[in-house]
């Protein structure tokens, strides 16, 4: 079998909800769910708030040694995925036409916020986890498939960054979090970095929590976080809070 199942696979979750399903094409399906089995993502996977697949590509090479890859025309360093072998394991999938394919690689369109939301709009998602030097092109532009980044670094494989996104878009999903306003404060949801968090106990090691979150004042706590998450977003991300601005500057202007 090419397919390997966790404990929860069905259409539909015990909200009467369809199950978001998250498929992993990868060479090492074991490594799943991993710590998606675990919190508020493993939680929600034994609730069936979502399932989880994985198809194994080496299921689909084409002879006694399951060869997936070969060396690069053109030579250089590594091994590259081949096209026929990723496009069967693919083909395997009955739901692929239905939902995005998205390979995960150091080249592709950096991940953000907004397109986490749009896949929990999705069904579910297919992930393709690239080995080696990576994927043959062929198979990517025949499929459409698309290419997201987790960012400016290198990963030993993909898996690592489908568990990311997977996780990432779970805790989106109907029914995962308890708290709506948890997510909606976040890091992200409004443009800016989130705000420094605190709890007990008041003082520890001589420093103490800011008084305005003591006085209960709920506008002047507000106040007071926007203006560290402006501040924290302009030290920390200046893209951002170009960004940010340009989006503020836009909305006064329309008055």
């Amino acid at each position: 079998m090419a397919e390997h199942l966790p404990k929860i696979s069905t259409e539909n979750n015990v909200s009467g909800n369809q199950t978001w399903e998250a498929t992993v094409i990868t060479l090492f399906p074991e490594m799943f769910p991993g710590s998606l089995g675990f919190s508020l993502a493993g939680r929600a996977l034994k609730e069936g708030l979502w399932s989880l697949k994985t198809v194994d590509i080496r299921s689909f090479a084409q002879d006694k040694q399951q060869t997936v890859d070969g060396t690069p025309f053109g030579g250089g360093p590594g091994m590259v995925m081949r096209a026929d072998v990723i496009d069967a394991a693919i083909s395997s999938l009955d739901k692929a036409v239905n939902l995005p394919i998205i390979y995960l690689t150091p080249r592709g369109k950096p991940l953000n916020q907004v397109r986490v939301k749009e896949l929990t709009k999705e069904a579910g998602i297919i992930l393709l986890c690239g080995r080696y030097e990576g994927v043959d092109d062929r198979v990517i532009d025949a499929r459409g498939i698309e290419e997201v980044s987790l960012g400016d670094f290198i990963l030993s494989g993909g898996e690592p960054a489908a568990v990311a996104l997977i996780d990432a878009c779970i805790r989106l999903l109907p029914g995962v979090m308890g708290n709506k306003l948890a997510s909606i404060e976040e890091s992200f949801e409004d443009g800016l970095l989130e705000y420094p968090h605190y709890t007990r106990p008041r003082e520890w090691d001589g420093r103490e929590v800011p008084e305005i979150l003591l006085s209960g004042h709920h506008d002047e706590v507000r106040a007071w976080r926007k203006i560290q998450a402006e501040k924290i977003t302009q030290e920390r991300r200046p893209d951002l809070w170009d960004k940010y601005n340009f989006g503020c500057d836009s909305k006064f202007n329309k008055h």
